[in-house]
């Protein structure tokens, strides 16, 4: 479970301060190895990710003989099945492609993967126990985060931190998103497709 202390009662959607910050600064493969083999996959208790894309990106695994690759939906799954929290919060509908591998794990479709969409999502964030953090541009795509050819992948900065500070505002207000507090005020929520907070079943792909 996450950990949020100090950044309750900020106003989350309009803040300003100075980071004074230990990190890391990511681009280029180096999004790939740090966020995805180095967040990612070595998740114990959760794992929250925020984007605005959401597509189909395929992963190392061991084990694949010459595939080498596999889609990273797989890797959510024995995720889950070690009982990492999953959640996923998305603007835009996802993938057929990620529908498609989605619907392979049962498990996931049945609440194991998290899905909550807003229109106005386009921050990018994956969030690992709580206590790691990549906060930057690449989406949760093959060409931002996945196994694209280096001559292919889109050009991406970022950093990877575990400040606590930092890690406790955006937490909050990814949380904040995921209950739906914007949702009374929001102007767009004639035409959201998932207004109000996160409901069980509510946030399948």
């Amino acid at each position: 479970m996450a950990r949020i202390r100090r950044a309750r009662g900020l106003d989350l959607f309009d803040q300003s301060f100075a980071a004074n910050f230990r990190g890391k600064l990511v681009s280029g493969r180096a999004l790939y190895d740090e966020v995805i083999q180095g967040g990612l996959a070595r998740a114990q208790k959760s794992v929250w990710i925020a984007t605005a894309n959401v597509k189909e990106l395929f992963i190392e695994r061991p084990g694949l003989g010459r595939r080498r690759v596999a889609s990273v939906v797989g890797l959510l799954a024995e995720l889950h099945a070690r009982g990492v929290e999953l959640k996923l919060l998305h603007a835009e509908l996802p993938s057929r492609r990620f529908r498609a591998a989605f619907d392979r794990h049962p498990a996931l479709v049945k609440g194991g993967l998290q899905m909550k969409q807003c229109p106005r999502v386009h921050m990018k964030a994956v969030i690992v126990d709580g206590a790691w953090l990549y906060l930057g541009s690449a989406n949760f795509t093959r060409a931002g985060l996945g196994m694209k050819g280096d001559d292919k992948r889109n050009f991406e900065l970022g950093f990877v931190t575990e400040d606590f500070e930092l890690l406790d505002r955006v937490q909050a207000m990814f949380d904040a998103l995921w209950r739906g507090a914007p949702c009374a005020s929001c102007k767009l929520v004639a035409v959201c497709p998932d207004p109000g907070g996160y409901a069980t079943g509510s946030g399948r792909a």
